[in-house]
């Protein structure tokens, strides 16, 4: 059963605003946007909510969840993967998402190399010999930058009725602010982190010595490991069963870059077009209703260069022009528009990704779009 659900029939009682969980998740996403870590795992994912926040994270290129319940995470795993707007709007960078069925207690190669280690009331949930297992395995072998651990405060249950030895029947225990700091601040030592203390849930007023309703530790790494040492100890054998994988669309595939080039070099190419049409219709004056005197007026007007002078306007200059029913829209000035700048990097790579693509002048230096349907 859902973890968060049976807390939150408890401490719905003290109205935390917003729920309990959801400030825990709000915490690490606070703290992803604060160090933008590229590599995110989280132990104890459960129902993948948090990963399912953190996918939308932009810094975040991979996100791995691990649960010793291969149900729970089946049943709601489908969330993770890409939507059709992914397709439409890439992200910037890529974004695995990986879900492994497993025991954080035991190491698995997968789970070396991340920035940054999530364990979301996940310790309370370990027998002895897990527990004693889990400080070698997530500090020692995974060796992350940083770790966030989050765990009840018992020290706060006298406040949620209903509450008569663990929050949850799974909990093997329930520390104290005291047993909590204690075990934290050995195990930073032994594993040369450094530890801080905060929480979520704030007590009523004039309680304030109970602490938080759950109590969180943020560690950092004192001293960040080489390469070198890390790959001595990665083992060879995989222990976890993979469940999950999915790869998002990104503009670091040229494919999906070129169709996101392509859409802006049009939508931008239009909106160059209207506005030098609207341009000449005002300096040439209003047109009549009569579609036929409309063209015969309007296309004489806006033919400002004949054909053969259009390669060499182009290639002169980065002004827009008309000539008989078509607009030339030089690719330079398409190139100028921040949007289109950054995603190419460069003019070269713009023609290269454009070519064939888009409808372009027969030297290839501009966009050619058509009058028709613009006056009306």
């Amino acid at each position: 059963m859902d973890k968060n659900f049976k807390e939150e029939k408890f401490t719905g009682l003290i109205k935390f605003t917003p729920p309990l969980y959801r400030q825990r998740y709000q915490f690490v996403k606070d703290l992803v946007g604060k160090y933008k870590p590229k590599k995110v795992a989280d132990l104890g994912c459960a129902d993948c909510t948090l990963l399912c926040m953190l996918k939308f994270c932009s810094c975040i290129e991979v996100l791995a969840g691990v649960d010793i319940c291969g149900s729970v995470m089946k049943e709601k795993m489908h969330r993770l993967s890409p939507l059709p707007v992914d397709y439409l709007q890439p992200r910037e960078r890529s974004l695995t998402v990986t879900l492994h069925h497993g025991s954080v207690a035991h190491k698995d190669p997968c789970m070396l190399g991340f920035d940054l280690v999530t364990c979301i009331e996940l310790i309370e949930h370990l027998d002895e010999s897990e527990l004693k297992k889990f400080p070698e395995v997530v500090f020692g072998f995974m060796a992350p930058s940083r770790v966030v651990i989050s765990t009840p405060n018992s020290e706060f249950n006298p406040l949620l009725p209903g509450v008569k030895l663990f929050r949850n029947p799974d909990h093997k225990f329930e520390w104290t602010q005291l047993q909590f700091q204690s075990w934290a601040l050995e195990t930073a030592r032994c594993y040369g982190y450094s530890v801080e203390f905060t929480g979520v849930g704030n007590p009523p007023r004039g309680m304030e010595n109970v602490g938080f309703c759950t109590q969180i530790g943020v560690f950092v790494k004192k001293y960040p490991e080489t390469c070198a040492s890390a790959q001595s100890e990665k083992p060879t054998e995989a222990v976890y069963k993979t469940v999950f994988k999915a790869v998002y669309p990104s503009l670091k595939d040229e494919k999906y870059l070129q169709n996101a080039v392509v859409r802006e070099v049009i939508f931008t190419a239009q909106i160059i077009k209207r506005s030098l049409l609207s341009r000449l219709v005002s300096e040439h004056g209003e047109y009549n209703d009569d579609p036929t005197e409309r063209k015969s007026k309007f296309q004489p007007s806006m033919n400002c260069f004949s054909e053969d002078l259009g390669k060499l306007v182009v290639e002169k200059s980065m002004e827009s022009f008309v000539s008989g029913n078509v607009v030339y829209i030089p690719l330079a000035t398409v190139f100028s528009f921040p949007r289109v700048n950054r995603l190419c990097g460069s003019f070269e790579k713009l023609c290269k990704l454009v070519a064939g693509q888009v409808t372009l002048s027969s030297d290839g230096s501009a966009v050619m779009l058509s009058t028709e349907h613009e006056d009306s």
